[in-house]
């Protein structure tokens, strides 16, 4: 959830470094600056230069350096964005599998007869060493999937 929000703030410097300023005076003589422009009834309102991103000159740019750098940046939020979200299903996953792993631990461990099915689908039950050898695995999953 972290990596998702610190994309979208990217993104959003991103869109706010290549913003406009504009300012001027209104009709009460205060001096209003904003991104948006002036009225058409407003005379001698400047446009303000927003600084360019750190370590970059803007002036330096070309419009296809800045498109393509605006491209790098976005994809790379979007590659976080996605990366964050497959570490969460797997993450889940995890958790499915310690839990699975946990009851049938417990079922085996509790000494009650466990039915299971061969390859033929024919049902048979557990012995005493069969028990102890699905145990022993299952205690290795739990301490695998389970922190």
């Amino acid at each position: 959830m972290k990596r998702i929000a610190l994309a979208a703030a990217m993104l959003l410097a991103a869109f706010v470094a290549q913003a406009q300023i504009y300012q001027w005076q209104d009709e009460k003589n205060t001096t209003v600056i904003s991104d948006r422009p002036p009225p058409a009834n407003v005379t001698g309102a400047q446009k303000i230069e927003a600084d360019a991103a750190p370590g970059s000159d803007a002036s330096d740019q070309t419009l296809a350096d800045r498109e393509m750098a605006f491209r790098k940046r976005q994809k790379e939020s979007q590659e976080g964005a996605e990366q964050a979200d497959k570490d969460q299903r797997l993450a889940a996953l995890k958790k499915e599998n310690c839990e699975n792993a946990r009851r049938s631990l417990q079922l085996l461990e509790s000494g009650e007869r466990v039915a299971m099915r061969d390859s033929k689908g024919e049902r048979y039950y557990l012995d005493e060493a069969q028990r102890t050898q699905e145990i022993a695995k299952l205690r290795q999953d739990v301490q695998a999937n389970c922190h």
